[in-house]
């Protein structure tokens, strides 16, 4: 897989990793490195990734406790304050060795100590390569909404190593590739259907071939529209449904948490009902989409009290305008509309007709 180089940071492949971490550790020559963990990667992906760094630089290691519920303000003041007492400097460099919570943390707490030292992101799960170390997004939640509080930095680098995903149980991987499902939806029809066409299969050869093609649908929509104003609101295709879905389920006594992954198919599932009533989704993609969705076996069901509590929460939505809350829409599998409006009423049905 050749490196995918932009204009402020790259992204490489497998071995390349360590060829261009190296190069870049000899020139920058940095204080000190510091690694973030989870207790996950720190007992499955710490020592293989250490055994490739070659530097004389002093490294430290600050772990962090695993889970969604950990990506708050609170972890990244004790990372912070490590930070400070390991004698961090502007020289440093920070490496976040994990999922999506470890790189989206990681990256904002290295963004705001000393105002900004340099940072590479080594994403270990699936979810983290095809989406949270890609694009620069950088943040932790605010109690149970998602990612309130953060920045847009891309890190120096990313290294997309494959092999630290032979340590995921097969539902993590599962989760990972729902964003990657999405992104076929909003921007490839192929790739949509290749996915499918591996049902779920993460052995299949193929698999890391989708895995690059998912990343460079994600970095070339980036690349076009760093700041989110036009079309990097795509990849929010489901999350605004989904993103709420999340939070409420986070913070009910009466629901198991969800995986992002999951509370994102069932906001794609809700959406792309809201596409046919708003923007033309043709029956026969939605039939497409409505069979993925019905073949997870989610089971997602939802009270009207609730469903109002849901709805009350996409008010948080970062794409909203003036109060009123803009979804992305698709005109077709691999075509989609940003800013769309859509009334109340349409978005409860959604919830009763498929998450039901």
């Amino acid at each position: 897989m050749t490196s995918i180089i932009n204009e402020s940071y790259a992204i490489h492949f497998g071995e390349e990793c360590y060829v261009q971490l190296n190069t870049y550790v000899t020139k920058k020559l940095p204080s000190i490195i510091i690694v973030l963990v989870d207790e996950n990667t720190m007992q499955y992906c710490y020592a293989p990734f250490i055994a490739k760094l070659e530097t004389v630089a002093p490294i430290e290691v600050i772990e962090i406790e695993a889970g969604e519920e950990f990506k708050n303000i609170d972890t990244c003041t004790g990372v912070w304050s490590a930070l400070i007492e390991l004698g961090c400097d502007r020289n440093s460099l920070f490496i976040s060795l994990g999922g999506g919570v470890v790189t989206d943390l990681g990256g904002f707490v290295a963004c705001t100590i000393k105002r900004g030292i340099d940072f590479i992101h080594v994403p270990t799960s699936l979810l983290a390569m095809v989406d949270a170390s890609v694009g620069g997004k950088n943040g932790v939640d605010l109690g149970n909404l998602k990612n309130q509080i953060g920045v847009i930095q891309p890190p120096v680098m990313t290294l997309v190593d494959p092999t630290f995903l032979e340590t995921l149980p097969q539902k993590q991987l599962r989760n990972g590739s729902f964003e990657m499902f999405k992104h076929g939806l909003i921007a490839d029809r192929v790739y949509w259907e290749n996915m499918l066409a591996i049902d779920f299969d993460y052995s299949d050869e193929t698999f890391e071939s989708l895995i690059y093609q998912s990343i460079i649908i994600k970095n070339d929509v980036v690349q076009s529209d760093p700041y989110e104003k036009d079309a990097r609101k795509s990849l929010n295709y489901g999350h605004t449904v989904g993103h709420a879905i999340e939070s409420f389920c986070m913070a009910s006594d009466d629901h198991e948490d969800l995986l992002h992954g999951e509370a994102i198919a069932a906001g794609i599932m809700v959406e792309s009902y809201l596409s046919t009533l708003n923007t033309g989704l043709s029956a026969a993609d939605f039939n497409q989409i409505d069979s993925f969705y019905q073949s997870l076996n989610l089971e997602l069901s939802f009270a009207d009290k609730e469903i109002d509590q849901i709805i009350s929460l996409m008010a948080h939505d970062k794409k909203n305008v003036n109060g009123e809350v803009r979804f992305v829409l698709l005109n077709a599998i691999g075509q989609y509309k940003t800013d769309c409006v859509v009334s109340v009423d349409q978005i409860r049905n959604g919830f009763k007709l498929y998450l039901k």
